[in-house]
């Protein structure tokens, strides 16, 4: 066996272990960016009658109000959820959401149920949510029906 196969022998364990490092490194480094994702009603949403479904792929969240409180909950676990309300000048009130009892299940006092008060009336809403640094965003208008 000359030099060099016994150098490349002795090497190759090094080179193998800073690749599995440097691999991860990249990866950490690759998952902290920013992701966006722009989800979309399915179909007709009302928020008072609990029948608001917004979709992103696989990934879905349903917004609902009762009693004045609104409540989302997601078939996946969520680390932050934000809900905006959108005047008719374009101002956004910001309302960020509380953890109910599990990551899929969020929600907070809001005044969503005095700014629609009658049957018709339409109201735009803003949603935010995040996981694991990919953050999923949706405008959308709540209109009830019944």
């Amino acid at each position: 066996m000359n030099r060099h196969t016994k150098l490349a022998i002795l090497l190759a364990p090094f080179l193998i272990l800073g690749g599995y490092v440097l691999s991860d490194l990249y990866l950490e480094d690759q998952a902290s960016d920013l992701r966006l994702y722009q989800m979309q009603p399915f179909g007709h949403c009302d928020v008072i009658n609990q029948k608001c479904i917004l979709k992103s792929g696989e990934f879905e969240i349903n917004v609902m109000h009762d009693n004045g409180i609104t409540t989302v909950n997601s078939t996946f676990p969520l680390d932050t959820a934000t809900l905006f309300t959108v005047d008719k000048a374009n101002n956004p009130t910001g309302y960020q959401l509380g953890m109910k009892e599990t990551p899929y299940y969020w929600k907070r006092e809001t005044d969503i149920g005095a700014l629609i008060p009658n049957k018709s009336d339409k109201l735009k809403l803003r949603f935010i949510g995040e996981i694991k640094g990919g953050k999923y965003i949706a405008e959308f208008y709540t209109q009830t029906v019944k």
